[in-house]
């Protein structure tokens, strides 16, 4: 798969792997700790599984094809993250803000998505299979083409979320969901 290692990649004239100790004794209320502030940086094809990114600011950063398996990312800033095809397996991102990122063919089941500010998200041909979108905001989201098998969706207002082309056979709906109507085509 050929991921890179945080000690080889470099942010703010700092070492990945020396932001995300800092930030390991900030969360813990260590001396020496600093938030994770990660914005607008190069992390494609990084090495970032099981990372406590807690409250991290990731703001624009390239996650393309990142490998954020089991990560920590609850209350983080992802506001236009590309985590194009990253791997989110087992990921727990509750309340995270991913407003306008974009999670086109992610590997995202089992994530939890509890109260994440979603708006705007792109998740076309995602892999979403028992992700948790309770209470989460997904106006204006796109999910067309995703694989939402046994996906939670309760108590998650729906409007204006893009859900065409999606199979909802499985999922977990809100009550009293109905779907919109296709357009019938006269024969």
């Amino acid at each position: 798969m050929g991921l890179k290692s945080t000690k080889n990649i470099v942010h703010g004239g700092k070492r990945v792997s020396e932001i995300l100790e800092a930030h390991q004794r900030f969360f813990s209320g260590m001396d020496g700790g600093a938030r994770a502030d990660l914005s607008g940086a190069n992390l494609s094809a990084a090495d970032l599984s099981a990372s406590n990114l807690n409250g991290a600011i990731l703001q624009n950063a390239n996650l393309e094809g990142a490998n954020l398996r089991r990560a920590r990312l609850a209350s983080a800033e992802l506001t236009g993250a590309n985590l194009r095809k990253a791997d989110l397996r087992n990921t727990d991102m509750t309340e995270a803000v991913l407003s306008g990122a974009n999670l086109q063919e992610a590997q995202a089941s089992g994530v939890e998505f509890f109260r994440c500010d979603l708006s705007n998200a792109n998740f076309e041909r995602a892999l979403l299979r028992n992700a948790n979108f309770r209470l989460a905001n997904v106006n204006g989201a796109k999910f067309s083409g995703a694989d939402m098998g046994v996906a939670i969706l309760r108590e998650t207002d729906l409007t204006g979320a893009d859900l065409s082309g999606v199979d909802l056979s499985t999922t977990l709906m809100p009550r009293n969901y109905t779907p919109a109507k296709a357009e019938s085509k006269s024969a």
